[in-house]
Order: structure tokens, then sequence, then C-alpha cells
């Protein structure tokens, strides 16, 4: 899994990066945007530790050395990359304010954030840093923000209720695409893998006693198929959420 903590060592050049591309087309055709698509391209397919300078160059026809004018180095496409994405979360449908009620609106913001993550399954294998916030990045804020805008929230609150809704929403998918990742690596369904597994686990944990785990865990499993239900959750999760942030402001739905 790639660290996100390869930050950029100078943050003042990812700001002109990120604000003020290089506009001038080489005779290569090489451009920041096209640069980052290519890049994105590759994370996408194969993940982010596939994303080397020498596979981006390669991938454009160009030597290494004619990227970095653009890009100034790996963490900084990285960063391009993110911006990237984020600015397109909205554009397959209305940004959250035209969503309608409030709740409405945070739903949009979770959804469109899933399948976000879905498309862009590297987005959730970056731990967080000090990101420079982009214009893609900063749009996606203002978009976000207005969901919550004039619910009876301070800016303080609206803040974090947007974290809150972002980071049980990145959890889950990180959890749905790993679990996606093991399924497409075995040759066993879920189910299979725990009929066979499970006999060997009952012997050694024979004496143990976890009456409520096991109650509850069969439940999962005779309900799902699965050991857990991550996406189950995040419906739960997001549910209970809205309904506690229903009764903090005094709305009725």
């Amino acid at each position: 899994m790639a660290k996100r903590a390869e930050r950029p060592g100078d943050p003042i050049k990812l700001i002109g990066l990120l604000w003020r591309p290089a506009e001038a087309v080489s005779r290569s055709g090489l451009t920041p945007r096209r640069i980052t698509e290519a890049a994105i391209t590759v994370a996408d397919g194969e993940g982010i530790d596939a994303l080397t300078i020498r596979r981006i160059a390669g991938d454009l026809g160009v030597s290494p050395m004619a990227l970095y004018p653009y890009i100034a180095g790996r963490p900084e496409l990285i960063e391009l990359m993110l911006d990237a994405v984020a600015a397109e979360v909205y554009a397959g449908g209305p940004p959250p304010a035209q969503a309608g009620a409030w709740r409405d609106r945070v739903e949009r913001v979770a959804h469109a954030n899933w399948a976000c993550h879905m498309a862009h399954p590297w987005t959730v294998e970056l731990p967080p840093g000090r990101p420079v916030p982009g214009p893609g990045v900063s749009g996606k804020y203002e978009a976000e923000l207005a969901a919550f805008e004039g619910i009876g929230l301070g800016d303080m609150e609206m803040d974090q209720a947007l974290v809150a809704v972002l980071g049980l929403v990145s959890s889950t998918a990180r959890q749905v695409l790993s679990l996606r990742r093991i399924r497409e690596e075995s040759t066993l369904t879920d189910r299979q893998w725990w009929e066979s597994v499970g006999p060997v686990l009952a012997t050694a944990m024979s004496g143990a006693s976890y009456p409520i785990a096991e109650r509850v865990s069969t439940t999962v499993g005779e309900a799902t198929g699965m050991a857990s239900d991550p996406e189950g959750s995040l419906r739960f999760g997001l549910t209970t959420f809205l309904d506690g942030l229903a009764r903090r402001i005094g709305a009725d739905g």
C-alpha cells in the first residue's frame, strides 16, 4: 500500500502546480492534465503502487525527464491526481445543494463519495497527510458544505459533520475494496471459505465461551453469507448519524 506520508517537500511549488499549471504544450503534447489523466488510468487499473514516473513516461511515449517540468515528482503527481478526481465527484449529477431536503443533500454527499471510491480504489489506500488544497478539492469542499448550510449548525459543526460523513464512507469503502481484492484472488466464495475454516476454528476455540459474539456472527452469516456486512453498516451508520443530527438541530426529518 502506498504511503501518503510521501509528501512533497515544497508545498509552495505544489500550489503553483495546482493553481497555476503550465499552459504551454510541448512537441510531445505534454500538459499537466494529460500527465495526470495518464497517471489516474494506471492507478485505477493497477493500483497506486504501479504508479511511477518511468511508467507514466513510457505510457506517454516520452522520457521520464520530460515529465518533471510539469509535475515536479511522484508525490506532487499524486496530489494532482487527487485534485482531479475531487473535481469529478459531482460531475455526474446535481451538486448536494440541489438534492432537496437537508437529509437528501447529505446522502448525496455520501453516495457521490462512495461512487468516487469505487471508481478510484486507490483514493482510500492513501493515508491522510497535510494536503495542499487545489481547485478540485476546494470546489468539492464548498459543494459539500452547502449540504449543511442553513440547517442550524455552526461553522465548526458543519465541518465536523462533513468530516464524519466522509470518514464513514471512506472507511467502509476501504473495507469493501479490500474484501473485493481478496475474493478476486481466491477460488472460494465467502461461504465456502468459512465452511473450510469454521470446523478448525471451532476445534481451536473448544471450551471458550463467547455467546453474544457467536449469536451475532451466526445471524450476520446466515443473512448475508459473509462474515461482515460493511455496506449494511454504512447504511445503518449514515441513517443513525442523520437521525442524531436531526435531533440536534430540531428538525422533523
